[in-house]
């Protein structure tokens, strides 16, 4: 887990910080400091040991703050905390490292093609000042790539020492193929991710910021599916949560709420019919207590439904057919063909999730990624994402980041306390 460096550091820190511990005063982190990947010996998941290099405030840096222009940069979807992020590297820059300037790229990587979006603003105290009150991004976003060659010849005409990407698995594969344009025409350049993802689905980072106020919000939803279910004979609460490839959401707030019944995820695969099937285990349920709640993500099932590999997103995504509009009819079907009665009200929340301020807890973990994520910068590391793994903030190289998404495993504690919460069996197939 080797981090690339722009080369050696020879300004000293503008950080009122120490080496000395004890000394009441925060300290500077090492060069060598690392976090253990693997913290259990002598159990089922023991693997080779991985080494990262821990985050935060270097000691020497490798640029002078008053020589340094940064920019900010946000893609993707929407998530909660996304103006938190980028208030609080602003905040760094300016109060801590007194850098010259912090720029705002417009609409995503949009904004660093001339010919495509719109010019950046200079952002300032007065513009950030209260935006972490608000969802989504005052910077805009947008998805999809951009000619890599066309974002490098911007970073060069804007004189941009530091960007920083806020966004998803898309987004900083883009970002590491800027680092790597960059470190081509050897240019002194610091490329940092930032993880951005409400399905908390990146490698190496064990909680992304949005993902704790998403279930939250999710949890309300629940309460109100639970609500509409218990007020009829057989009535069914089904709600449909994010979650492309991997089910925290969906896990997260089933065990929040503990009035789900049913928790369908991808990584757990799952048959309609036949005597083990979810519709009979769903029947079954009624016959006992004669309302359920469903929490389904949106990747779950994919494969109960046709798949065109041809349909996908601006980021590459395949486009997943929709699973909770699927399973309402199916529902529906199954218990007209049998003369049961039901009342199933459908909820697709996933919009209004994702488009809220952040909570308090993941506003804390914003200003952290966001600091951490200028620390890494100034001091000249480079094709790099912040991760946080084992309570601590380390930094990932952007090709490790990205080589592939974090699952929720079936045999996690998570998936088992989901199963005891529910009651549900653990094979439907």
């Amino acid at each position: 887990m080797n981090i690339s460096t722009l080369g050696n550091c020879k300004f000293r820190s503008p950080l009122s910080l120490s080496t000395v511990r004890g000394d009441g005063i925060g300290d500077f982190i090492p060069d060598a400091a690392r976090v253990r990947h693997q913290v259990e010996i002598n159990t089922p998941y023991d693997t080779p040991d991985i080494l990262f290099e821990k985050a935060g405030p270097r000691e020497k840096i490798y640029f002078d703050p008053p020589q340094t222009r940064a920019a900010i940069v946000s893609c993707g979807g929407l998530c909660p905390g996304i103006n938190d992020v980028i208030r609080s590297i602003y905040l760094e820059l300016k109060q801590n490292y007194r850098v010259q300037e912090v720029l705002g790229i417009r609409y995503g990587f949009q904004g660093m093609n001339p010919a495509a979006g719109k010019p950046p603003m200079v952002l300032s105290e007065e513009r950030v000042d209260r935006i972490h009150l608000q969802g989504g991004t005052v910077l805009g976003t947008s998805r999809g790539a951009q000619p890599v060659e066309v974002m490098a010849d911007f970073l060069e005409a804007q004189n941009i020492d530091l960007l920083f990407c806020i966004g998803g698995d898309g987004t900083q594969r883009g970002t590491h193929a800027i680092a790597q344009e960059i470190a081509r025409r050897g240019l002194k350049k610091a490329i940092v991710g930032i993880p951005k993802t409400i399905d908390n689905d990146i490698p190496y980072v064990e909680q992304t910021f949005g993902y704790l106020t998403s279930i939250e919000r999710a949890l309300e939803v629940l309460d109100c599916a639970h609500v509409e279910a218990t007020a009829i004979v057989n009535g069914i609460g089904l709600v449909k949560v994010m979650g492309r490839d991997s089910g925290f959401i969906a896990a997260g707030a089933s065990l929040a709420c503990q009035d789900v019944d049913f928790t369908l995820i991808p990584e757990v695969k799952f048959s309609l019919h036949g005597e083990n099937g979810f519709l009979s285990h769903l029947e079954k349920r009624l016959a006992r207590k004669p309302h359920a709640v469903i929490v389904v993500a949106e990747g779950a099932g994919q494969e109960l439904m046709p798949k065109d590999e041809r349909r996908r997103d601006a980021s590459g995504n395949i486009l997943h057919n929709d699973i909770g509009t699927f399973l309402l009819a199916e529902i529906k079907k199954y218990f007209r063909e049998r003369n049961i009665e039901v009342s199933p009200k459908y909820i697709d929340p996933s919009y209004i999730i994702r488009s809220v301020p952040a909570n308090c807890e993941d506003s804390i973990r914003c200003d952290l990624y966001a600091r951490h994520a200028v620390h890494a910068a100034m001091a000249g590391k480079t094709d790099v994402l912040i991760g946080f793994w084992n309570g601590k903030y380390i930094h990932v190289p952007l090709a490790d980041g990205t080589c592939c998404r974090r699952y929720l495993q079936p045999e996690s504690e998570l998936w088992e306390s989901v199963l005891s919460v529910t009651g549900q069996p653990r094979n439907m197939i």
